[in-house]
Protein backbone atom coordinates (compact mmCIF):
# COMPACT_ATOMS: atom_id res chain seq x y z
CA UNK A 1 0.00 0.00 0.00
CA UNK A 2 1.34 3.43 -0.93
CA UNK A 3 0.73 6.17 1.62
CA UNK A 4 1.72 9.79 2.10
CA UNK A 5 5.13 9.99 3.80
CA UNK A 6 6.00 12.49 6.50
CA UNK A 7 9.16 14.55 7.00
CA UNK A 8 11.56 13.06 4.41
CA UNK A 9 15.23 14.12 4.67
CA UNK A 10 16.18 17.32 2.78
CA UNK A 11 17.74 15.65 -0.31
CA UNK A 12 14.67 13.47 -0.76
CA UNK A 13 12.27 16.37 -0.20
CA UNK A 14 14.09 18.57 -2.74
CA UNK A 15 13.97 15.78 -5.31
CA UNK A 16 10.24 15.56 -4.71
CA UNK A 17 9.82 19.32 -5.06
CA UNK A 18 11.61 19.54 -8.40
CA UNK A 19 9.08 17.02 -9.72
CA UNK A 20 6.20 19.14 -8.50
CA UNK A 21 4.99 19.47 -12.09
CA UNK A 22 4.38 15.72 -12.17
CA UNK A 23 2.03 15.98 -9.20
CA UNK A 24 0.19 18.94 -10.74
CA UNK A 25 -0.10 17.09 -14.07
CA UNK A 26 -1.37 13.97 -12.32
CA UNK A 27 -4.06 15.97 -10.52
CA UNK A 28 -5.09 17.56 -13.82
CA UNK A 29 -5.21 14.19 -15.60
CA UNK A 30 -7.27 12.69 -12.80
CA UNK A 31 -9.73 15.60 -12.92
CA UNK A 32 -10.05 15.50 -16.72
CA UNK A 33 -10.52 11.72 -16.72
CA UNK A 34 -13.14 11.93 -13.98
CA UNK A 35 -11.44 9.32 -11.78
CA UNK A 36 -12.84 10.76 -8.54
CA UNK A 37 -16.36 10.93 -9.98
CA UNK A 38 -16.23 7.33 -11.17
CA UNK A 39 -14.93 6.02 -7.85
CA UNK A 40 -17.81 5.37 -5.47
CA UNK A 41 -17.86 5.18 -1.69
CA UNK A 42 -16.72 1.56 -1.83
CA UNK A 43 -13.23 0.68 -3.11
CA UNK A 44 -13.17 -0.43 -6.75
CA UNK A 45 -11.15 -3.01 -8.60
CA UNK A 46 -8.60 -1.37 -10.88
CA UNK A 47 -10.09 -2.97 -13.99
CA UNK A 48 -13.57 -1.70 -13.15
CA UNK A 49 -12.33 1.81 -12.49
CA UNK A 50 -10.33 1.81 -15.73
CA UNK A 51 -13.41 0.69 -17.67
CA UNK A 52 -15.48 3.44 -16.06
CA UNK A 53 -13.05 6.20 -17.09
CA UNK A 54 -12.09 4.56 -20.42
CA UNK A 55 -8.38 4.07 -19.77
CA UNK A 56 -5.94 1.19 -19.78
CA UNK A 57 -5.67 -0.37 -16.29
CA UNK A 58 -1.89 -0.32 -15.85
CA UNK A 59 -1.32 3.37 -16.78
CA UNK A 60 -4.27 4.30 -14.55
CA UNK A 61 -2.64 2.44 -11.66
CA UNK A 62 0.55 4.41 -12.22
CA UNK A 63 -1.42 7.66 -12.12
CA UNK A 64 -3.31 6.72 -8.95
CA UNK A 65 -0.15 5.43 -7.27
CA UNK A 66 1.66 8.71 -7.94
CA UNK A 67 -1.22 10.66 -6.38
CA UNK A 68 -1.59 8.31 -3.43
CA UNK A 69 1.90 9.36 -2.32
CA UNK A 70 0.33 12.76 -1.56
CA UNK A 71 -2.80 11.38 0.09
CA UNK A 72 -4.96 11.69 -3.03
CA UNK A 73 -6.62 8.27 -3.53
CA UNK A 74 -5.41 5.12 -1.78
CA UNK A 75 -4.24 1.78 -3.15
CA UNK A 76 -5.52 -1.02 -0.93
CA UNK A 77 -3.44 -4.17 -0.21
CA UNK A 78 -5.85 -6.19 -2.35
CA UNK A 79 -5.25 -3.84 -5.30
CA UNK A 80 -8.55 -2.00 -5.09
CA UNK A 81 -8.61 1.81 -5.31
CA UNK A 82 -10.30 3.84 -2.59
CA UNK A 83 -11.15 7.46 -1.93
CA UNK A 84 -9.40 9.66 0.61
CA UNK A 85 -10.55 12.97 2.06
CA UNK A 86 -8.52 14.81 -0.58
CA UNK A 87 -9.55 12.73 -3.58
CA UNK A 88 -13.22 13.35 -2.74
CA UNK A 89 -12.53 17.07 -3.29
CA UNK A 90 -11.91 16.26 -6.96
CA UNK A 91 -15.50 15.06 -7.35
CA UNK A 92 -17.77 17.39 -9.31
CA UNK A 93 -20.64 16.85 -6.87
CA UNK A 94 -18.74 17.38 -3.61
CA UNK A 95 -20.03 20.52 -1.82
CA UNK A 96 -16.43 21.57 -1.22
CA UNK A 97 -15.17 20.49 -4.66
CA UNK A 98 -11.82 21.81 -5.83
CA UNK A 99 -11.99 20.12 -9.25
CA UNK A 100 -12.37 23.38 -11.17
CA UNK A 101 -9.60 25.03 -9.15
CA UNK A 102 -7.31 22.07 -9.94
CA UNK A 103 -8.05 22.47 -13.65
CA UNK A 104 -7.63 26.26 -13.65
CA UNK A 105 -4.23 26.15 -11.95
CA UNK A 106 -2.97 23.62 -14.52
CA UNK A 107 -4.45 25.06 -17.72
CA UNK A 108 -2.20 24.90 -20.85
CA UNK A 109 -1.12 28.56 -20.57
CA UNK A 110 0.39 27.84 -17.13
CA UNK A 111 2.78 25.32 -18.67
CA UNK A 112 3.92 28.01 -21.10
CA UNK A 113 4.36 30.62 -18.39
CA UNK A 114 6.00 28.82 -15.46
CA UNK A 115 9.33 28.20 -17.27
CA UNK A 116 9.64 31.99 -17.66
CA UNK A 117 9.31 32.75 -13.95
CA UNK A 118 12.96 33.81 -13.73
CA UNK A 119 12.28 36.41 -16.43
CA UNK A 120 9.24 37.72 -14.53
CA UNK A 121 11.26 37.92 -11.30
CA UNK A 122 14.08 39.73 -13.11
CA UNK A 123 11.83 42.33 -14.72
CA UNK A 124 8.82 42.47 -12.41
CA UNK A 125 6.59 42.21 -15.49
CA UNK A 126 4.11 39.57 -16.58
CA UNK A 127 5.27 37.18 -19.29
CA UNK A 128 1.91 36.54 -20.95
CA UNK A 129 2.01 39.59 -23.21
CA UNK A 130 5.35 38.47 -24.66
CA UNK A 131 4.10 34.90 -25.00
CA UNK A 132 0.79 35.65 -26.71
CA UNK A 133 1.06 39.27 -27.84
CA UNK A 134 -1.90 40.51 -25.78
CA UNK A 135 -3.05 41.03 -22.21
CA UNK A 136 -3.94 37.91 -20.25
CA UNK A 137 -7.74 38.16 -20.13
CA UNK A 138 -7.87 39.35 -23.74
CA UNK A 139 -5.86 36.25 -24.66
CA UNK A 140 -8.19 33.99 -22.68
CA UNK A 141 -11.38 35.37 -24.19
CA UNK A 142 -10.10 35.62 -27.78
CA UNK A 143 -7.70 32.69 -28.14
CA UNK A 144 -8.40 30.23 -25.32
CA UNK A 145 -12.18 30.12 -24.75
CA UNK A 146 -11.98 26.71 -23.07
CA UNK A 147 -9.52 28.12 -20.53
CA UNK A 148 -11.75 31.16 -20.08
CA UNK A 149 -14.65 28.83 -19.28
CA UNK A 150 -12.51 26.90 -16.80
CA UNK A 151 -11.57 30.22 -15.18
CA UNK A 152 -15.23 31.21 -14.86
CA UNK A 153 -16.16 27.87 -13.30
CA UNK A 154 -13.21 28.01 -10.89
CA UNK A 155 -14.04 31.55 -9.78
CA UNK A 156 -17.69 30.59 -9.35
CA UNK A 157 -16.73 27.62 -7.18
CA UNK A 158 -14.34 29.70 -5.10
CA UNK A 159 -16.86 32.51 -4.69
CA UNK A 160 -19.70 30.20 -3.69
CA UNK A 161 -17.57 28.52 -1.05
CA UNK A 162 -16.07 31.70 0.43
CA UNK A 163 -19.29 33.77 0.27
CA UNK A 164 -20.82 31.66 3.02
CA UNK A 165 -17.79 32.29 5.25
CA UNK A 166 -17.85 36.03 4.52
CA UNK A 167 -21.54 36.28 5.39
CA UNK A 168 -21.01 34.31 8.60
CA UNK A 169 -18.17 36.63 9.67
CA UNK A 170 -19.63 40.05 8.88
CA UNK A 171 -21.98 41.70 11.32
CA UNK A 172 -23.90 44.26 9.26
CA UNK A 173 -26.56 44.93 11.88
CA UNK A 174 -27.77 48.51 11.52
CA UNK A 175 -26.77 48.81 7.87
CA UNK A 176 -29.51 49.10 5.28
CA UNK A 177 -27.42 48.65 2.12
CA UNK A 178 -24.31 46.81 0.96
CA UNK A 179 -22.33 47.06 -2.29
CA UNK A 180 -20.27 44.19 -3.68
CA UNK A 181 -17.47 45.96 -5.59
CA UNK A 182 -15.92 43.93 -8.38
CA UNK A 183 -18.13 41.17 -7.02
CA UNK A 184 -18.21 38.89 -10.05
CA UNK A 185 -21.48 36.98 -10.23
CA UNK A 186 -22.63 38.30 -6.86
CA UNK A 187 -22.30 35.33 -4.51
CA UNK A 188 -21.17 37.51 -1.60
CA UNK A 189 -24.01 40.02 -1.89
CA UNK A 190 -26.51 37.18 -2.29
CA UNK A 191 -25.27 35.53 0.91
CA UNK A 192 -25.47 38.83 2.78
CA UNK A 193 -29.00 39.52 1.54
CA UNK A 194 -29.99 36.05 2.74
CA UNK A 195 -28.58 36.85 6.18
CA UNK A 196 -30.26 40.27 6.38
CA UNK A 197 -33.77 40.01 4.86
CA UNK A 198 -34.46 43.78 4.90
CA UNK A 199 -31.12 44.86 3.42
CA UNK A 200 -30.67 46.10 -0.16
CA UNK A 201 -27.59 45.24 -2.21
CA UNK A 202 -25.70 46.36 -5.28
CA UNK A 203 -23.37 44.37 -7.53
CA UNK A 204 -20.80 46.29 -9.57
CA UNK A 205 -18.49 44.66 -12.09
CA UNK A 206 -17.66 44.68 -15.79
CA UNK A 207 -20.65 44.35 -18.15
CA UNK A 208 -19.64 40.92 -19.44
CA UNK A 209 -19.35 39.73 -15.82
CA UNK A 210 -22.58 41.01 -14.31
CA UNK A 211 -24.64 39.81 -17.26
CA UNK A 212 -23.91 36.36 -15.81
CA UNK A 213 -24.88 37.31 -12.25
CA UNK A 214 -26.47 34.53 -10.23
CA UNK A 215 -30.10 34.14 -11.33
CA UNK A 216 -31.39 34.98 -7.85
CA UNK A 217 -30.18 38.57 -8.29
CA UNK A 218 -31.58 39.07 -11.79
CA UNK A 219 -35.13 39.80 -12.93
CA UNK A 220 -37.41 37.05 -11.72
CA UNK A 221 -35.04 35.95 -8.96
CA UNK A 222 -36.08 35.91 -5.32
CA UNK A 223 -33.53 38.63 -4.45
CA UNK A 224 -34.10 40.80 -7.53
CA UNK A 225 -36.34 43.33 -5.79
CA UNK A 226 -33.55 44.06 -3.28
CA UNK A 227 -30.67 44.06 -5.77
CA UNK A 228 -29.27 46.65 -8.15
CA UNK A 229 -26.90 45.28 -10.81
CA UNK A 230 -24.49 47.94 -12.08
CA UNK A 231 -22.18 47.30 -15.05
CA UNK A 232 -18.94 49.28 -14.98
CA UNK A 233 -15.19 49.39 -14.38
CA UNK A 234 -14.54 49.89 -10.68
CA UNK A 235 -11.22 51.56 -11.48
CA UNK A 236 -13.01 54.24 -13.49
CA UNK A 237 -15.92 54.97 -11.14
CA UNK A 238 -18.08 53.51 -8.37
CA UNK A 239 -21.57 54.87 -9.09
CA UNK A 240 -23.08 53.15 -6.07
CA UNK A 241 -23.98 54.63 -2.68
CA UNK A 242 -24.14 52.19 0.24
CA UNK A 243 -23.60 51.89 3.98
CA UNK A 244 -21.10 49.06 3.51
CA UNK A 245 -18.74 48.29 0.62
CA UNK A 246 -17.24 44.80 0.26
CA UNK A 247 -14.12 44.46 -1.90
CA UNK A 248 -13.03 40.84 -2.21
CA UNK A 249 -9.97 39.44 -3.97
CA UNK A 250 -9.51 42.23 -6.50
CA UNK A 251 -6.79 44.43 -4.93
CA UNK A 252 -4.12 42.40 -6.70
CA UNK A 253 -3.47 44.81 -9.55
CA UNK A 254 -0.72 47.38 -9.85
CA UNK A 255 -0.62 50.08 -7.17
CA UNK A 256 -2.19 52.72 -9.41
CA UNK A 257 -5.28 50.60 -10.14
CA UNK A 258 -5.65 49.74 -6.45
CA UNK A 259 -5.38 53.42 -5.46
CA UNK A 260 -7.98 54.45 -8.06
CA UNK A 261 -10.47 51.82 -6.89
CA UNK A 262 -10.13 52.75 -3.22
CA UNK A 263 -10.43 56.46 -4.04
CA UNK A 264 -13.62 55.76 -6.02
CA UNK A 265 -15.13 53.80 -3.13
CA UNK A 266 -14.26 56.54 -0.62
CA UNK A 267 -15.80 59.19 -2.87
CA UNK A 268 -18.96 57.13 -3.37
CA UNK A 269 -19.44 56.19 0.26
CA UNK A 270 -18.44 59.43 1.92
CA UNK A 271 -17.64 59.96 5.60
CA UNK A 272 -18.73 57.12 7.86
CA UNK A 273 -19.05 54.49 5.13
CA UNK A 274 -17.77 51.07 6.09
CA UNK A 275 -15.34 49.35 3.73
CA UNK A 276 -14.47 45.67 4.15
CA UNK A 277 -11.52 44.44 2.09
CA UNK A 278 -11.08 40.66 1.87
CA UNK A 279 -7.87 39.16 0.52
CA UNK A 280 -5.50 36.19 0.56
CA UNK A 281 -2.28 37.11 2.32
CA UNK A 282 1.20 35.76 1.66
CA UNK A 283 2.22 36.00 5.31
CA UNK A 284 -0.74 34.17 6.84
CA UNK A 285 -0.83 30.60 8.05
CA UNK A 286 -1.76 27.82 7.34
CA UNK A 287 -2.35 28.73 3.67
CA UNK A 288 1.05 30.20 2.75
CA UNK A 289 2.01 27.45 0.30
CA UNK A 290 -1.19 28.07 -1.64
CA UNK A 291 -1.22 31.87 -1.42
CA UNK A 292 2.48 32.30 -2.31
CA UNK A 293 1.99 30.01 -5.33
CA UNK A 294 -1.00 32.10 -6.43
CA UNK A 295 1.14 35.20 -5.89
CA UNK A 296 3.72 33.90 -8.37
CA UNK A 297 0.99 32.97 -10.85
CA UNK A 298 -0.34 36.54 -10.65
CA UNK A 299 3.14 37.83 -11.41
CA UNK A 300 3.25 35.63 -14.49
CA UNK A 301 -0.15 36.35 -15.97
CA UNK A 302 -1.13 39.92 -15.07
CA UNK A 303 1.88 41.32 -13.23
CA UNK A 304 -0.19 41.50 -10.04
CA UNK A 305 0.59 40.44 -6.49
CA UNK A 306 -0.95 39.10 -3.32
CA UNK A 307 -0.38 41.21 -0.22
CA UNK A 308 1.25 40.82 3.14
CA UNK A 309 -0.68 42.16 6.12
CA UNK A 310 1.65 45.15 6.23
CA UNK A 311 1.39 45.98 2.52
CA UNK A 312 -2.40 45.73 2.64
CA UNK A 313 -2.59 48.00 5.69
CA UNK A 314 -0.24 50.46 3.97
CA UNK A 315 -2.42 50.69 0.86
CA UNK A 316 -5.63 51.07 2.84
CA UNK A 317 -4.34 53.78 5.15
CA UNK A 318 -2.52 55.45 2.25
CA UNK A 319 -5.84 55.71 0.44
CA UNK A 320 -7.32 57.51 3.45
CA UNK A 321 -9.20 54.70 5.17
CA UNK A 322 -9.10 54.01 8.89
CA UNK A 323 -8.53 50.32 9.62
CA UNK A 324 -10.61 49.16 12.58
CA UNK A 325 -9.53 45.52 12.66
CA UNK A 326 -8.25 42.47 10.78
CA UNK A 327 -10.00 39.09 11.13
CA UNK A 328 -9.56 35.67 9.52
CA UNK A 329 -12.49 34.68 7.33
CA UNK A 330 -11.26 31.11 6.82
CA UNK A 331 -7.79 29.52 6.46
CA UNK A 332 -7.28 31.35 3.14
CA UNK A 333 -8.80 34.80 3.56
CA UNK A 334 -8.56 37.79 5.91
CA UNK A 335 -10.99 40.69 6.27
CA UNK A 336 -9.74 44.25 6.80
CA UNK A 337 -12.60 46.19 8.39
CA UNK A 338 -12.29 49.91 7.64
CA UNK A 339 -14.28 53.13 7.59
CA UNK A 340 -14.10 56.44 5.74
CA UNK A 341 -13.20 59.17 8.24
CA UNK A 342 -14.99 62.46 8.32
Amino acid sequence: MTTAQAAPPPPMRLRELVFGAACAAALRASARLGVADALGEEPMALEDLAAAVKTEPRPLLRLVRALSCYGVFAERPDGRIAHTEMSRLLREDDPHSLRNIALWCTEPWTWDAWPKLDEAVRTGRNVVEDLYGKEFFTYLNEDAPESAEVFNRAMTTSSEQSARDVAALLDLSGATSVADIGGGQGHVVASLLDKYPTMHGSLLDLPRVVENAVPRLRAGGDLADRTRIVPGDVRAAVPVQADVYVIKNILEWDDDSTARLLANVIAAGGPGARVVVIENLVDDSPSMRFSTAMDLLLLLNVGGAKHTTESMLSRLTGAGLVVDGVSPVNPYLHAFDCHVPG
